[in-house]
């Protein structure tokens, strides 16, 4: 193997590390948001993490890149992107009251058969009839869980359709963004635009917590929410988007395991042929993509 072509294979890997990093952080994120759902408000909860993750990201980026960080050519559409996230993250927490972790993050999971969707409808591309038909499959997955109609379902179960929405407009956006703006100048913006969205509804629902774990709980949050966008931002700077996307669905796996250790909870048989369904159509869709990427390389497209 040359020279050049280990350094891109270790890159590769590098990247797929930092992206199974990620998904960990993210389920100790929302484990731990269920677990402290009951004590707090939850949009104090969220507006504690916006804060820490637009504060920490500020001091350790402003001093590396000065204020020219903050510059960009398109300030309206990151508002738009802090917007988006900032919905996602409410529909998330309060998805988390009251749902398992494992199940709500296996929903989530089907955010790229959704972006399919919108590529189709609204970006008018061509979407192959096997995609269609993983998209399908996703939203049947999707629906073994939710199960409508049955003794377990009520309208709480539907938030995480409506973060799975505004997730998908959130990445589309992002994929937009990223050809000519700065990642860290998108995640600067994206986290003060949450905390000042959130700012506003501090006087409606402060609740001062009376046990210390529960700050232990807000910082921790804070801490996982910023390390794991760090490490996503790193990953897709050492690898692409096809490479990665298949590993994001080790999340799952992550938030079953943190359901089981904190909650003693594990998905029954039809929630788990759900989740399989999901993992594996969406897993499908990201093999496609990386196939067709390199068809189309190999073809000078």
């Amino acid at each position: 193997m040359s020279a050049p072509r280990a350094a891109v294979g270790g890159r590769a890997l590098a990247g797929i590390g930092l992206v199974l990093g990620a998904g960990a952080c993210f389920s100790a994120l929302d484990t731990t948001t269920k677990s402290i759902s009951a004590s707090i408000p939850l949009l104090m909860a969220l507006w504690f993490r916006y804060l820490f993750q637009a504060l920490a990201t500020t001091v350790v980026v402003l001093p590396l890149r000065g204020m020219r960080v903050w510059r960009t050519r398109r300030l309206p559409f990151q508002l738009l992107r802090g917007v988006l996230l900032l919905t996602s993250s409410f529909c998330a927490f309060a998805s988390l009251k009251y749902m398992p972790v494992g199940e709500f993050t296996a929903i989530v999971m089907i955010t790229p058969l959704a972006i399919t969707v919108l590529a189709a409808t609204v970006l008018k591309e061509h979407v192959s009839p096997l995609r269609w038909t993983l998209v399908a499959g996703g939203f049947a997955g999707t629906l073994v869980i939710i199960r409508p109609g049955g003794e377990a379902f009520t309208w709480a179960s539907l938030l995480p359709l409506l973060l799975v929405a505004s997730n998908a407009c959130f990445q589309v956006l992002t994929s937009k963004l990223a050809r000519t703006e700065d990642p860290v100048t998108m995640h600067l913006y994206t986290g003060w635009t949450g905390t000042a969205l959130a700012t506003f509804t501090l006087p409606f629902v402060w609740t001062t917590p009376t046990e210390w774990w529960v700050w232990a709980a807000l910082c921790f949050m804070g801490a996982m929410g910023t390390i794991g966008h760090f490490m996503l931002i790193l990953a897709y700077q050492r690898a692409s988007a096809a490479t990665l996307t298949p590993f994001l669905y080790a999340q799952i796996g992550f938030a079953m395991l943190g359901g089981y250790l904190v909650f003693s909870h594990v998905p029954d048989s039809a929630s788990m042929v759900g989740i399989g369904l999901i993992a594996f159509c969406g897993a499908l869709g990201a093999w496609l993509t990386v196939r067709e990427r390199r068809a189309a390389a190999e073809a000078g497209v």
